[in-house]
């Protein structure tokens, strides 16, 4: 999935509007493929939000509650999601990138909230994820401040998980998206919803989701086919 909104890829309210279409779409699918979310060009991922429709409050309104929605799709699309960055990926741009399995970026890439700077916020929901991604002190470091930071800062504080040339940014998010596709499709959907949700629920719902996920992949049979291949292997080391 490309944004090809030049000249920076911002985040207008009709660009948000179409990948919260797409994501929906595909989820549905009897088998949701890979997602590779990148940006049309070398200089940006995406410029974030478009200052521009920030115009009044009846319509940043609609626009936050469709935006806060695609970040809910991301978090619960039951296939891996693959950032593909060059470039800049700033405001909401970097809320997509925490909000993804899997970030790949480019030696050019920078990050960052200015929002702060701009007489803006970001959404609730991305400041939340930056704080479980990040961790509390790197989040008010970028929340507070505004700035910057590069692709190798990035990598350090877990906003990205590999930097590579600008020529294999996407050949290898391509790569990897493929790898975690190929896992068994259920336990893939149970442990990246166990992991971005588990912590919004008390314990009586983390117990109804564990039942409810070992009755969905207890009588799958690639789920089986797998336990078997693992007995399989052990066996014959014994």
């Amino acid at each position: 999935m490309t944004m090809n909104r030049p000249p920076a890829n911002a985040l207008n309210n009709g660009l948000i509007n179409r990948l919260l279409a797409t994501f929906r779409a595909l989820s549905t699918q009897s088998s949701p493929p890979g997602v590779v979310l990148t940006g049309q060009g070398d200089r940006f991922f995406s410029a974030g939000g478009d200052i521009k429709e920030v115009a009044g409050i009846e319509i940043s309104r609609p626009r936050m509650r469709v935006f806060h929605a695609l970040l809910c799709e991301m978090e619960r699309y039951p296939g891996p999601v693959v950032c593909a960055v060059r470039g800049y990926a700033v405001g909401g741009a970097l809320e997509f990138l925490l909000h993804a399995d899997y970030v790949v970026a480019n030696r050019e890439c920078k990050i960052g909230f200015p929002e702060i700077n701009h007489g803006l916020l970001p959404a609730a929901k991305g400041i939340r994820q930056a704080v479980r991604k990040l961790g509390l002190r790197e989040a008010q470091a970028l929340l507070y401040w505004g700035e910057l930071v590069d692709a190798q800062k990035a990598l350090e504080i877990g906003a990205v998980n590999e930097i590579t040339t600008t020529a294999q940014v996407t050949i290898r998010s391509v790569e990897v998206c493929k790898h975690l596709r190929g896992k068994e499709q259920k336990l893939f959907a149970a442990i990246k919803r166990s992991l971005n949700l588990t912590g919004q629920m008390d314990d009586s719902s983390l117990e109804a989701m564990t039942i409810e996920d070992l009755s969905a992949y207890l009588t799958d049979n690639s789920s089986a086919d797998a336990r078997a291949r693992f007995l399989s292997k052990n066996s014959k080391k014994e």
